[in-house]
């Protein structure tokens, strides 16, 4: 037997027995004669004491552990006199007998504590040292306990767990796929898939009334902190449900996830919120509604002062932000450079200070009397104290910049804070988007989606305005400024989904190459159907209160798509190639 105990679990009532542990050291320290070792394992730390008057050869021993050896220990569990309040086993140690080398390590490139001294390169390199470290533990426990939380809730609702193919044909519509070559196929290609979405469907025609999965996805785009190109989704379909059916379902799942894996109670219900009010108060479609700093439209209130700025556009709006009037010149200046960052893309920025006192101060004082100053500035929502920003250009535009701006002055003022979860619905999306570039309409989810059934007369309409004013049958679950899922009511007829194809501009002679087996599987009598999709990665980092990912993926690639551990992806050799028909074409 390796151990009794693991390095996490021994208290004072344990005090006076005999233990055996085993994990690796994570520091060893001599004071005074006496040799103390951090001994770990991903259950926690213990002290273990090799006392001076021990015996020589166990001092010796002691003596040459360096870090991250693995080793055995036995001893006596006694009451700490130091104890330590910031460790779970803090108020005992071991009093070693036996030392037992089970394995020397060399030097770690980093130190494997709390606060490594590696950078993200270097500790991406030797991820299976990083692994070792207890923020990281925590983060995979908590990974583990949500899908234990995700797979019993559905378990109860009669939710079926349901494999669907990795190996896959390839239908581009957003993100590139990941193309794999068929050697038994020479010249054809699968695709990796970005989401179960058309088998989902299949097993609603099937007849699986409840399926879910948890499941790997793939997508070939550009990376960022919440973005990988292989992530995990929780993939859920129902059959015979309408909208409210599927959001009470999952608001019931979200609760006990909440509730059993962090302790955390959330509203109840959640709130919702169209995308129409969400882009004109926040700017976004993903909006972070745990403080206010709401965006209000002033147009008509500054147009025709003479202001050429404000006057050329059909747009402007405001923000105020609390307590923000005494900023500096300084501080508004940078704040002006930072949004003409092409991350936002504004022009400039208009200020007002709503002074303490009552009086105003603004960038714009020479257009307006300072009492049309004020009533601007108590236009966007403005008190004595604060400070007013204003941006404007197209409405989208400067909705989305001024959204932008929110969240940066919002984490600027400590206002996001992380330990508050605020859920919210985000429904009645429009079903297309125009691109005047390419002169099509784009579905705004997936090709899939049902139009809301009071909009069908404007879906079969062939004017573009009243194709722009449908709505989709959907829904964005949205969690502290990101969106965590999302779903809609499917198409489940042939005749709606080929008028779908027909409006997004895919032939007929396309969509039966692309898409011909599941419209195909429509005319054998499918169920109306509609689901979601979660992304399991995003909700690991924001229970666990991180904004990126990468910490709740065990082996996770850089921002460059690459696993800096294996060296992949990596060249293979001429025979692999031969065997695939394949050639390399070298890099113009």
């Amino acid at each position: 037997m390796y151990r009794t105990h693991t390095c996490g679990e021994l208290r004072l009532s344990n005090a006076g027995q005999e233990v055996t542990l085993s994990g690796w050291v994570q520091k060893s320290r001599k004071l005074g004669g006496m040799t103390f070792i951090d001994l770990r394992d991903r259950y926690g730390i213990t002290q273990l004491v090799v006392e001076a008057t021990a015996d020589a050869a166990l001092v010796e021993t002691a003596s040459s552990l360096g870090r991250e050896f693995v080793i055995q220990a036995k001893g006596q569990v006694v009451e700490r006199q130091s104890k330590n309040p910031k460790m779970d086993t803090g108020d005992i140690e071991i009093i070693v007998s036996t030392i037992n080398i089970l394995n020397k390590s060399v030097t770690p490139p980093f130190t494997i504590e709390e606060n490594s001294d590696g950078g993200e390169d270097l500790r991406a390199k030797y991820r299976y040292l990083d692994l070792r470290r207890q923020p990281l533990q925590r983060a995979l426990a908590l990974r583990h306990r949500l899908a234990q939380e995700i797979r019993t809730y559905l378990d109860q609702q009669g939710f079926m767990e349901i494999e669907t193919p990795y190996l896959i044909k390839s239908t581009p519509e957003g993100a590139r796929d990941f193309v794999v070559p068929s050697r038994m196929n020479p010249g054809q290609f699968y695709a990796l898939p970005q989401s179960p979405q058309t088998f989902k469907q299949l097993l609603m025609v099937a007849g699986y009334d409840r399926y879910f999965q948890i499941v790997r996805c793939f997508r070939d785009e550009d990376l960022r902190a919440d973005r990988q190109p292989e992530f995990t989704q929780i993939d859920c379909e129902m059959s015979f449900v309408e909208q409210e059916d599927v959001l009470n379902t999952f608001e019931g799942m979200m609760r006990q996830m909440f509730r059993n894996a962090v302790g955390v109670e959330i509203q109840n219900p959640i709130p919702r919120m169209t995308w129409y009010d969400a882009m004109d108060n926040y700017g976004s479609d993903k909006p972070d509604i745990r403080f206010g700093m709401t965006i209000h439209e002033i147009t008509s209130l500054v147009q025709n002062h003479g202001f050429s700025v404000f006057d050329s556009v059909p747009y402007v709006g405001g923000i105020a932000v609390p307590g923000a009037a005494e900023y500096t010149r300084k501080q508004l200046d940078e704040l002006t450079e930072w949004v003409k960052r092409p991350q936002v893309g504004a022009k400039g920025l208009v200020y007002i200070k709503y002074n303490a006192d009552g009086s105003v101060k603004s960038s714009i004082d020479k257009f307006y009397s300072p009492e049309e100053v004020k009533a601007i500035a108590e236009a966007t929502g403005a008190k004595a104290g604060d400070l007013a920003l204003i941006m404007c250009g197209g409405k989208r535009k400067a909705q989305n910049m001024l959204g932008v701006l929110r969240i940066e002055m919002g984490n600027r003022l400590g206002m996001r804070d992380p330990k508050v979860f605020a859920p919210l619905w985000i429904v009645d999306f429009p079903l297309f988007e125009w691109d005047d570039e390419t002169n099509r309409f784009y579905a705004m989810h997936h090709p899939f989606t049902a139009p809301k059934p009071e909009h069908i007369d404007w879906y079969y309409s062939d004017k573009k305005e009243d194709l722009e004013r449908v709505c989709a049958n959907a829904y964005d679950f949205v969690l502290n400024g990101t969106e965590l899922g999302g779903g809609s009511i499917r198409i489940h007829e042939a005749a709606m989904q080929e008028r779908m194809f027909e409006i997004l501009g895919i032939s007929k002679e396309e969509a039966e190459y692309k898409f011909g087996f599941i419209i195909n599987a429509f005319k054998f009598g499918a169920p109306p159907h509609g689901g979601l999709a979660f992304g399991f990665d995003r909700v690991c980092a924001l229970f666990g209160g991180q904004e990126t990912i990468r910490d709740y993926i065990a082996f996770p690639k850089n921002n460059q798509g690459r696993d800096q551990m294996i060296d992949a992806p990596s060249e293979i050799d001429q025979t692999q190639l031969d065997e695939l028909y394949l050639d390399i074409r070298p890099l113009e």
